[in-house]
């Protein structure tokens, strides 16, 4: 089986360009399914690989429901097939230790229902490609690029499940011929070759993908980085099975002193003795392909996460009395110049993209320059943490594919594997995990002269996140108080002589909020839409304090630590749980609230009557709801047939949003006072702030729907 290769979105007609994109989204939407048919039967769907991951029903219905909240984000379609589906498939945990992976919140469907919905999910794509008005090229702008973004999160995920699939008992999963594993393998020890360190001369690396380029690419591969890299020697292969062996039969896995603190954590939370796709029966290993058990192949890439591969540096650094360590991204790139590896989309010659097989080869067959596997095979672990070019933008139907993993905790993994199709398979491609992560990935070692440090915690640099921390946590402007300390207190105020036991902030931002509740309920949940908002309100939930660079003027900043504890919020944290969601189509756990306070929110949703109705059941009888908002309608969020209010009616007679807000209520609910206006001044630069005020309206639900 071999997958398409991503597509060249600038050169061609519409015509030609069209086809070539249906056949594209065929092409992955059906290798996904044929991965998923080997599962040994529909139970195993409901089995979870990894604890830390969805089961696999999970995945194979997220594809899906991805085009489907994309193509009604982009305004592409306006119905939904199936609500329920893609509020519940939406959400991942492949790298978000915050969501929600407790099992009593998810009733999962029947695996036939999920086919019946992948197939309308095919035919209405098929559909929109065959009807849709583009032009060329298609680049970020146009209605096409949604599509595109659909073909190349699947093709992502076409590759994480099969990791998944990889960890499932064997008697779990059935041989494919369309999946063939290599049949060349060593298992003689002895006649394998001795891995070399070969010199890299220094020179220079340029990263410069523009937006205009002929190819697909997510937002963190965009802008402008360069570096002179200094000399150094790489080794000539990929670490192999064989190599690995040493160091697990010398007692690595039990030595502390190999493995950095984060890793030697991980070593002692799993009680690992080998790395995870080797299997201990008696004396000897066993090797698990994806859909094979084999005598363990020496000569093939060993796989292991980040942490096993810095131990096996570290283990080689005392036998050799040298620095050995991991590349850096830059390195890794200066070896494949070195290499003469220049193709901008990797294929034949290498063990990519299912070009050869379904899984790994021996290490030393795909030769590049004086180097083996440059690409493909396995992924190669890195010492740099993924971070942002100069230029970076986040794309706005995706704002939440990189932002959460500039964490300093999610290293890079360069060169692909033997699955990585589509935009996995290039050049400019940049993907990070967690270190304690498994892929298909695995690494080879270079002696620098220079130890590399991988940092824990840095600042914040997205300029829309930064204000908003400022805006929660940060210093109070023109005498105007911190408007999410005034919002929760109002809150708190109005609820007084009522029951508090649970609360919902929907559009917490940052959070401030939510903490500010937490001090007067036994719990409350923080929502919002952007991953960017709710990483960071969880990065202050689980560390007490965060950072971010604050502009004064152009390319000027100031830094900025905030902590819970300054602002007497620590006890609040253990109390508050966040979760991304659209308040449109939220998940049905978030229920039974005695408050549900919506800060500035309505305005920003492309539903507003559906969000209330959606409240009303949510909300336990007596409890209130409150909605603060300076009503400023703009066509790019609301649709203006959706608008509540801010236009004349049909009689010609001006409706007020503060009107149609309590029209929209109708009889479930009676208003509680009258509206309250709450100023707030959001800091953009040291001389541009926005002064704005938010109509507070309370209201009672008086009765169940």
């Amino acid at each position: 089986m071999q997958a398409m290769p991503t597509l060249n979105l600038r050169d061609g007609t519409v015509d030609q360009k069209r086809q070539e994109i249906k056949a594209y989204f065929l092409d992955s939407f059906n290798t996904y399914e044929s991965l998923f048919s080997c599962l040994a039967n529909d139970d195993v769907f409901y089995q979870r690989p990894e604890k830390l991951r969805h089961p696999l029903i999970f995945y194979f219905g997220h594809t899906a429901t991805f085009f489907i909240n994309k193509l009604v984000l982009s305004k592409a379609i306006n119905e939904r097939i199936n609500p329920k589906f893609e509020s519940l498939f939406a959400i991942g945990v492949d790298e978000m230790s915050w969501d929600d992976l407790n099992d009593a919140n998810y009733d999962w469907p029947k695996v036939e229902e999920v086919r019946q919905y992948r197939n309308q999910v095919r035919t209405l794509v098929c559909d929109l490609i065959d009807t849709m008005s583009f032009s060329m090229p298609i680049d970020w702008e146009s209605p096409m690029w949604p599509v595109v973004m659909g073909i190349e999160h699947e093709r992502i995920h076409l590759e994480t499940s099969s990791v998944l699939i990889r960890q499932l008992p064997i008697a779990s999963v059935r041989p494919s011929s369309e999946w063939p594993a290599c049949n060349t393998m060593q298992t003689n020890a002895r006649a394998l070759e001795a891995n070399v360190l070969m010199t890299v001369p220094a020179q220079k690396v340029i990263n410069d993908k523009a937006l205009d380029s002929a190819y697909y690419g997510w937002d963190n591969e965009y802008g402008a980085q360069q570096e002179s890299v200094s000399e150094f020697s790489a080794s000539k292969f990929l670490v192999s099975n064989g190599e690995y062996l040493s160091f697990v039969q010398d007692g690595g896995y039990n030595n502390a002193k190999y493995w950095e603190a984060e890793g030697n954590k991980w070593r002692e939370y799993t009680k690992a003795q080998h790395p995870v796709f080797w299997i201990k029966k008696g004396d000897e290993y066993i090797y698990r392909s994806m859909l094979e058990e084999h005598p363990l192949p020496l000569d093939w890439p060993v796989d292991v996460n980040y942490h096993e591969a810095k131990a096996f540096c570290n283990y080689l650094s005392e036998k050799t009395g040298e620095l050995i360590r991991l590349p850096t991204e830059n390195e890794w790139q200066a070896l494949r110049q070195q290499a003469g590896v220049t193709q901008t989309v990797y294929g034949e010659g290498f063990n990519i993209a299912l070009q050869k097989h379904a899984s790994s080869e021996p290490v030393n067959v795909n030769k590049s320059g004086e180097f083996y596997d440059v690409v493909g095979n396995v992924w190669q672990w890195t010492e740099t943490p993924i971070y942002p070019f100069e230029g970076f933008k986040v794309h706005p139907l995706y704002d939440d594919f990189t932002t959460p993993t500039y964490d300093n905790k999610h290293n890079l993994i360069k060169g692909g594997s033997w699955v990585s199709t589509g935009n996995e398979a290039m050049k400019d491609s940049r993907y990070a995990f967690r270190r304690h992560f498994f892929q298909h990935a695995g690494f080879r070692y270079v002696q620098g002269k220079r130890v590399i440090a991988v940092n824990d915690f840095d600042y914040e640099s997205d300029t829309q996140v930064s204000q908003y921390s400022e805006f929660h946590y940060g210093d109070e402007y023109y005498g105007v108080p911190n408007f999410a300390k005034a919002s929760a207190q109002f809150c708190i105020d109005a609820m007084q002589g009522r029951q508090h036991v649970k609360a919902l902030d929907l559009g917490c931002a940052v959070g401030r909020s939510t903490f500010e509740l937490a001090k007067h309920f036994d719990h409350v949940d923080g929502i919002d839409f952007s991953a960017r908002f709710i990483k960071t309100a969880f990065d202050m939930q689980e560390r007490g304090e965060i950072r971010y660079n604050l502009i004064e003027e152009g390319e000027l900043t100031s830094f900025k630590a905030r902590k819970l504890s300054s602002l007497g919020l620590a006890e609040s944290a253990e109390k508050v749980a966040f979760a991304q969601g659209d308040a449109c189509n939220l998940k049905p756990q978030f229920t039974g609230y005695d408050l549900i306070f919506m800060g500035n929110l309505i305005d920003r949703v492309y539903s507003p009557k559906k969000v209330l109705a959606d409240m009303t059941k949510r909300l336990n009888k007596g409890g209130l709801l409150i909605v603060a908002s300076p009503f400023t309608w703009l066509e790019e969020y609301t649709e203006k047939s959706e608008w509540l209010g801010g236009y004349k009616d049909e009689n010609g007679e001006t409706l007020s949003s503060t009107q149609a807000l309590e029209n929209a209520l109708g009889n479930n609910f009676k208003r509680v006072g009258e509206p309250v206006e709450i100023p707030f001044v959001i800091r953009e630069t040291k001389r541009k702030y926005q002064h704005t005020l938010s109509e507070f309206n309370v209201f009672e639900k008086v009765q169940d729907v």
